[in-house]
């Protein structure tokens, strides 16, 4: 069979298990999660085995440190997976819910209900526990998934497919409601892409470029998360200790993930008063400042910032630094720049405040706090399956309500149309 007919197969099993879960009580949902769980701590030495296998293969390939670790299973890696499922098992349901309830004239009541989206597609790079945290999710909110992983952690992943499988059968339902695609051949992700009547939703998580080809190839709805070029605009009414410890937090704190600061914007009227001691602070920590002409004047020593670094995602410890004149130009160089992830504001004036809420275009606004807080954890969603960029359908951070959908469920008692 060609790699073609095996992802359709598998997408064909993959819908008519999604009816099976999409149906299934919560009890058993939570049940299925925890068994996993208790199967991922048991069977821990053969994940290892497997894992081992991948960072071999991985090393002889010449994959960065960086990278390698990202691979790496260890026992933290298997309690955090099993912790994370029991937690989603512990999650409200969001499948079934009703919400508001109107009342139209002729006597029909009115109301939406969520539902599961049906089968989703995840493709994704490096880390294993990816598979498990995103068939965790897709399964408490009634979804089947298929997932994609790197070719570079496919044994770690074939053993963690199987683990999910046990467990769904111990349950009853199919193992079909999670697979993992067999093989590290490219074109299966094309051949995913292209089952538009039997996967609902695709989401890719990993890098530009492989999201970018992703969006370019699909035909399935995509849910996206190109970048996270984040801002934090000190205001001029800001207070100055707590704008430093928000800046650097928001940039130190983890500079390699999405919600991480990439561009401090300052108001021309604090500038002199904040800048020198925060370029201190951020030197300390052993940040590089790329500045605009104005930040280059009042810090010594700061590398002058090119155009390219106002839109570069740096995920690492350098940080463009730009002077503004007002909170206008702070909005305006957000809006060319920005990637509607994560924006912040640092201010004493509840009116400004309200204002940069308003009308600054990101998935998630903040009020003086960092923009660390972008993360489904910290917003008190639980866990999540990543950040969406995307306004269709959702925008954020992705939980189970966000795996689902809502139809409309109209009650009547005969009436008829005329």
């Amino acid at each position: 069979m060609d790699i073609e007919q095996t992802i359709h197969q598998m997408a064909r099993a993959a819908k008519q298990a999604a009816g099976a879960v999409g149906r299934c009580e919560t009890r058993i949902k939570n049940r299925a999660l925890t068994t996993i769980a208790d199967l991922l701590e048991q069977q821990s030495e053969r994940i290892f085995q497997e894992n081992r296998r991948d960072l071999q293969r991985a090393e002889e390939s010449g994959l960065s440190p960086a990278m390698l670790d990202r691979l790496t299973i260890h026992a933290k890696t298997i309690d955090s997976m099993a912790g994370g499922l029991r937690e989603v098992a512990a999650d409200a349901d969001p499948v079934g819910t009703m919400g508001a309830t109107w009342v139209r004239p002729n006597g029909l009541r009115v109301a939406r209900m969520r539902i599961p989206l049906g089968v989703i597609g995840i493709i994704y790079e490096s880390r294993p526990n990816v598979t498990i945290d995103a068939a965790g999710l897709c399964l408490k909110s009634g979804n089947a998934v298929i997932l994609r992983g790197g070719s570079e952690a496919l044994h770690s992943n074939r053993v963690l497919a199987g683990i999910i499988g046990q467990a769904l059968e111990s349950v009853g339902l199919p193992s079909e409601a999670a697979q993992v695609v067999p093989t590290v051949d490219r074109s299966a992700i094309n051949a995913l892409l292209a089952q538009e009547e039997l996967v609902d939703l695709i989401i890719p998580r990993g890098g530009e470029g492989l999201i970018r080809f992703v969006v370019e190839h699909s035909r399935i709805p995509v849910l996206k998360h190109y970048k996270g070029v984040c801002h934090v605009f000190v205001d001029q009414t800001a207070d100055m200790q707590m704008a430093t410890e928000i800046c650097y937090n928001a940039k130190v704190h983890r500079p390699g993930v999405c919600n991480a600061m990439e561009t401090l914007l300052v108001h021309e009227a604090a500038a002199r008063d904040f800048l020198p001691a925060m370029a201190r602070r951020y030197q300390h920590a052993g940040v590089q400042l790329r500045g605009c002409p104005r930040s280059c004047a009042i810090v010594d020593g700061m590398t002058p910032a090119t155009e390219a670094d106002w839109p570069a995602e740096f995920l690492d410890l350098i940080l463009a630094v730009k002077v503004v004149a007002d909170m206008e130009a702070a909005m305006e160089h957000i809006a060319r720049y920005g990637s509607n992830h994560t924006e912040a504001i640092v201010t004493s004036d509840i009116s400004r405040a309200n204002r940069f809420v308003r009308e600054v275009d990101a998935s998630v606004v903040l009020v003086n706090a960092s923009t660390r807080f972008n993360d489904g954890g910290q917003l008190g969603l639980g866990a999540e399956m990543g950040i969406s960029t995307s306004k269709l359908h959702a925008f954020g951070p992705m939980g189970l309500e966000e795996l689902t959908t809502r139809k409309f469920v109209v009650t009547g008692d005969g009436q008829i149309r005329e």
